[in-house]
């Protein structure tokens, strides 16, 4: 039975980002807040305002009603509707001999319930009435005993005029906050954002020389930390690769002595057997020293990766001296992307060879995937097993049943191609190919 959790579903809708997440810290209790007091203002204040009017302005009414019917028609009651006319701000008429119709028709609640309940208390019973706007005034008529009595009184009597400046006054000052929280939280995140697009460079084996620390000390700090180990990592590749040019050089040195002597020595089958031995023990050595260097001297620079992956192919081609109809290769130039070239003509040419050794066709495919550039490498070969994927690239290990990849070699073929491809950010994945053998992907972050 699945549970609903609001929480997670909540989770899924918050923003990922720093920013997002810090703007909704600064602006949420604001916002409540504001909601609070404007619940508050119309709930309370707004309400008992609006009451107060309507009983000031039912007082009136009834004022000029009890007026109305006490005196007799004639000059001393004109008089006196016309002085509280004057005085209280209305427009008064008498209509003689007319009578209300029903239905009676309010359109202010506050003056319809204040009316209702000081006619019933002070002239002892109810008394029709009727409101309606008329432009900027509420026209009030009152039934009594001789006709109507038609009152004018001013909107302002019953209706407050300073909600809209309030709602402008809150909905104002929320814009001015968002407003001063988006700038002071951009200001506060950049430092972060380009100390996390540094890091992900560093990591795909990109240069990062502009990058400085600044922002709060926290960043600073954080900054400051990445910067001193990119500093330790450079300096601990560089010396590796300067211990081990100096290795190759000192080991390179006795093997070309030996190749001399044997050049010296007359043909026999002894002789070609150790040259093979030599051969090969040159080509173990070059592949141990790649392994452990991994290309780490080569600055990445903008390559278009169609060019790498045709010499790539062309170099596995002409090393196994292959036809032209058992490679293909599918690669439309414009995908540029800024690696280490030969690094990463390296990585290309190693999973070629592996295919070639073991396949009869072999095609070769440059494409995009959505945020990462794939090299895929297909093979009608054996294959492997998918429980010794991970175990083909380990160094050194020679996979001995069904298809081994490594026949002949260090066991270093796939091992090297994938620390150059990780060196670059990305990694190498094996699958089951659709031709019917292994297939090897090369994935490169854009």
């Amino acid at each position: 039975m699945l549970r609903f959790h609001p929480f997670r579903a909540m989770k899924r809708l918050l923003p990922r980002g720093l920013f997002g997440r810090s703007l909704i810290i600064i602006v949420t209790p604001v916002v409540i807040l504001q909601g609070i007091v404007t619940y508050i203002f119309f709930e309370r204040h707004y309400d008992v305002m609006l009451g107060r009017m309507g009983r000031g302005a039912a007082a009136d009414v009834v004022f000029l009603t009890n007026l109305e019917e006490r005196y007799p028609p004639g000059a001393e009651r004109a008089a006196l509707l016309q002085m509280a006319a004057r005085n209280l701000g209305f427009e008064i008429n008498t209509l003689p001999g007319q009578h209300l119709m029903r239905p009676y028709r309010h359109a202010i609640a506050n003056l319809k319930d204040a009316l209702s309940a000081m006619f019933e208390g002070q002239l002892g019973a109810r008394r029709p009435f009727s409101s309606r706007y008329v432009g900027n005034a509420v026209e009030v008529v009152v039934q009594v005993k001789d006709g109507l009595l038609q009152l004018k009184i001013p909107r302002q009597r019953l209706v407050a005029s300073n909600v809209d400046v309030f709602i402008l006054w809150m909905v104002g000052s929320s814009l001015v906050l968002l407003a001063l929280a988006i700038l002071f939280l951009r200001n506060q995140v950049r430092p972060i954002e380009q100390l996390a697009r540094a890091a992900e460079s560093f990591g795909k084996g990109r240069a990062v020389p502009d990058f400085k620390p600044y922002g709060a000390s926290e960043v600073r700090r954080a900054a400051q930390a990445f910067i001193t180990m990119r500093q330790r990592i450079e300096r601990y590749v560089t010396q590796r690769t300067e211990m081990l040019a100096g290795i190759s050089h000192d080991l390179k040195t006795p093997l070309t002595r030996l190749k001399l002597e044997l050049a010296m020595m007359g043909e026999s089958a002894e002789v070609r057997a150790l040259r093979q031995d030599l051969a090969e023990m040159e080509h173990m050595l070059n592949e141990y020293l790649d392994f452990a260097r991994g290309e780490g001297g080569e600055e990445a620079r903008e390559t278009d990766l169609a060019d790498v992956v045709q010499e790539a192919a062309a170099s596995a081609a002409g090393a196994r001296r292959t036809s032209l109809n058992q490679l293909h290769v599918a690669a439309q130039p414009g995908t540029v992307l800024s690696v280490r070239r030969h690094a990463l003509k390296r990585c290309a040419t190693n999973l070629i060879d592996n295919a070639l050794k073991h396949g009869r066709h072999v095609t070769v495919a440059l494409k995009r995937n959505g945020e990462h550039i794939e090299i895929r490498v297909d093979d009608d070969g054996p294959g492997i097993p998918e429980e010794r994927y991970e175990e083909a690239f380990r160094p050194f290990q020679r996979l001995d049943e069904g298809r081994n990849l490594q026949a002949g070699g260090s066991g270093l073929g796939l091992a090297i191609a994938r620390d150059i491809a990780r060196a670059h950010g990305g990694d190498i994945v094996l699958a089951k190919s659709h031709l019917g053998g292994l297939q090897a992907v090369i994935i490169l972050p854009v």
